[in-house]
């Protein structure tokens, strides 16, 4: 049986192992950990040991969860999948961070549809960076335009970038080096935007390498995943 705990403990003993050799000026790392599938109870036991961030990719699994776990002060909700328009009123009332916008629609209704006694909700704009046909996102031309719409919206924050590049060993460096580029220009519009969500179980590392702000960690600390349940 996976133990959740010690699984946790031994990622950040790696994310602080390959963060010395970073920049002292690039912001220190956070580890989202990706429960999508899992139990509320898997969720607690993280959260005893620790962990405070929790990335969800199903709109209504969030809800769920989220209601589930009121009674845990200070956590903080990432969504991190594809969202449709009339599944944004569950997000903008739950989360606190959205990593994959691609859409001006979805940002707006995002925007409106966020309560407004909670602060505006943290956005990342997601990058087609591989170009693939099977990725969401958009492309680096997109950006800027897309960043423009978000940047005047009063229940959006734009905080930065998020990729899931091909996994691809030719090509995934050169991915993660256009994305902290693309992350680069979008702070000369937009200072705030720092975060570049990006690095998964598999090449988080190397992310880490190229200015990743955020990982995101699911089958290395919760184990294999069971799909027969979600929306």
């Amino acid at each position: 049986m996976n133990n959740i705990a010690e699984q946790l403990a031994l990622a950040y003993q790696q994310l602080h192992k390959f963060s010395e050799s970073r920049p002292s000026e690039w912001p220190a790392p956070k580890l989202i950990a990706v429960s999508k599938t899992k139990t509320a109870a898997d969720i607690e036991t993280a959260y005893a040991a620790g962990q405070r961030r929790f990335g969800e990719n199903y709109p209504q699994e969030l809800a769920t969860k989220a209601t589930a776990l009121t009674h845990l002060g200070e956590l903080e909700w990432h969504f991190i999948g594809p969202l449709q328009s009339n599944k944004t009123k569950l997000v903008a009332e739950t989360a606190s961070w959205v990593h994959s916008l691609e859409r001006e629609k979805i940002a707006r209704r995002l925007s409106e549809q966020r309560p407004a006694h909670l602060p505006p909700l943290k956005v990342l704009l997601q990058i087609n960076i591989s170009a693939a046909a099977s990725k969401a996102g958009i492309t680096a031309e997109q950006m800027l335009p897309l960043a423009a719409v978000v940047a005047t919206l009063p229940g959006l924050t734009l905080s930065g970038l998020m990729a899931i590049p091909e996994p691809d060993p030719a090509r995934l460096e050169a991915d993660f080096a256009q994305m902290q580029q693309l992350s680069r220009l979008l702070q000369q519009h937009y200072p705030q935007a720092v975060e570049l969500s990006m690095g998964m179980s598999d090449d988080w590392p190397l992310a880490l390498r190229y200015g990743a702000t955020m990982i995101r960690l699911g089958t290395a600390i919760f184990g294999a995943r069971n799909y027969d349940k979600h929306e």
